[in-house]
């Protein structure tokens, strides 16, 4: 057979779809559409090799309303004009858009009216993420659904049926697949069941049978067959920015297995950048007071990782998350910048007190700039009651820590001592 396996096991209808339970399962919403037979205008999107199309490919195959399958990118609007035509000669028309987010803005303006008439059914397929790719307008007359990576189990049931299948499988092939081998062609695919199929498929075409006239297929064998695609990590994608925040929120949650575990998916793609920048940004952010030392240390292993680069750069970096996901957390001077931000845009730019405005200019006195202002070193301890915050913000206070560390203990009882002596009292 000169076509594919990949291509020739795709499903016809959603009873033949393998995974993806949480939109085909019992009550889930594309299953109560097929039901009901009432398809209504969709995106899916996942990462490739998840079975976006081959479900839209299902999904009209479990209706009897035509479908047509074109691709957004490569496909002129003239063919989008044919697709309506058609639509309009069979009374309707599912239209399936593989790269969905291609859609030029010439292609969008044809297809909302079609759209909002219900003529075309529009069914499309993405890898990126249509909160952020696709136009709002298209977007809101369609229901969004994601689609995640087969799980093992589901890649191994097709796996199954593609031996099994005479059809359109290989079952017309004396082939005997250990069961080692088969959960290693699962595994190692990365949740792609087309990978994991082209590998079962090479591995059967390419194994000359044995004296009793089978194909055995061992682990050894799948695995000179298998592409590892075990990894899977886009640097420009949606999945890279999920991972970076994985990322911030193990090490802020003290989780340092989860964090090194995101730390080495960001090793893999070599993004030394971005785990600078995020180690960073935590040092400050969540840890911030309670461990004063680890911004420093941070900033050290960063530039000793910049400097040694890949693969010894894993080694100072993974001790950076490690102190920050153990350290105890405070984000008490992230609130407060946050907090003074926010009173900026409440209240605008306050009149900051004459005595402490610049008197250092000739005529300043003039203008009451400086009158009045109390020298902090002519006092005990360096504090003297003396306002500071403009008039309508006097009594704001910004900074209320957690005492999560004695560091910050010890900057709490600063704080109120000195608060005691310099802030005025509110009445």
């Amino acid at each position: 057979m000169s076509t594919p396996l990949a291509y020739r096991m795709r499903p016809k209808t959603v009873d033949e779809v393998y995974g993806q339970d949480h939109l085909l399962g019992d009550g889930a919403l594309i299953q109560r559409m097929v039901q009901a037979e009432k398809l209504h205008p969709m995106i899916l999107h996942g990462p490739p090799g998840t079975g976006k199309t081959s479900l839209a490919i299902a999904l009209a195959g479990s209706t009897n309303i035509h479908y047509k399958l074109l691709n957004a990118a490569e496909h002129q609007k003239k063919d989008l004009q044919i697709a309506a035509e058609e639509a309009r000669m069979y009374g309707s028309l599912i239209l399936i858009l593989d790269e969905f987010h291609r859609l030029d803005k010439s292609k969008q303006d044809f297809l909302l009216p079609h759209l909002e008439s219900g003529e075309l059914l529009v069914i499309g397929a993405t890898t990126a993420n249509p909160y952020h790719a696709i136009n709002p307008a298209i977007r809101s007359r369609c229901h969004v659904f994601e689609l995640y990576k087969p799980e093992i189990r589901d890649i191994r049931k097709m796996l199954d049926a593609a031996l099994a299948d005479s059809d359109k499988g290989l079952g017309e092939y004396p082939a005997h697949v250990d069961e080692e081998a088969l959960e290693h062609m699962g595994a190692s695919s990365g949740g792609d069941m087309r990978a994991a199929l082209n590998a079962l498929e090479l591995a059967v075409l390419s194994t000359p049978a044995g004296d009793d006239g089978i194909i055995h297929i061992d682990v050894a064998i799948a695995e000179t067959c298998t592409q590892k695609k075990n990894f899977d990590h886009d640097r420009d994608g949606d999945q890279h920015y999920d991972v970076l925040s994985a990322f911030q929120k193990s090490i802020r949650g003290s989780d340092a297995d989860a964090a090194l575990h995101y730390l080495a998916r960001l090793i893999k793609v070599g993004d030394l950048t971005s785990i600078g920048r995020r180690l960073l940004v935590m040092a400050y952010e969540d840890i911030g007071l309670a461990n004063p030392q680890a911004g420093p240390r941070t900033l050290a292993a960063i530039e000793t990782a910049e400097r040694l680069g890949f693969p010894e750069a894993r080694i100072p970096l993974a001790n950076a998350v490690v102190e920050l996901a153990l350290s105890p957390k405070s984000n008490a001077a992230y609130r407060a910048i946050n907090t003074a931000l926010q009173d900026i845009d409440k209240h605008g730019s306050p009149l900051i007190p004459a005595d402490i405005r610049d008197s250092s200019y000739q005529g300043a006195r003039h203008l009451d700039r400086g009158i009045g202002y109390l020298y902090p070193h002519d006092y005990k301890d360096g504090l003297i009651q003396q306002q500071y915050l403009p008039d309508p913000l006097k009594y704001h206070r910004y900074l209320r820590f957690q005492q999560n560390s004695k560091f910050e203990q010890a900057f709490q009882e600063a704080q109120t001592k000195i608060n005691q002596v310099i802030k005025p009292s509110k009445p």
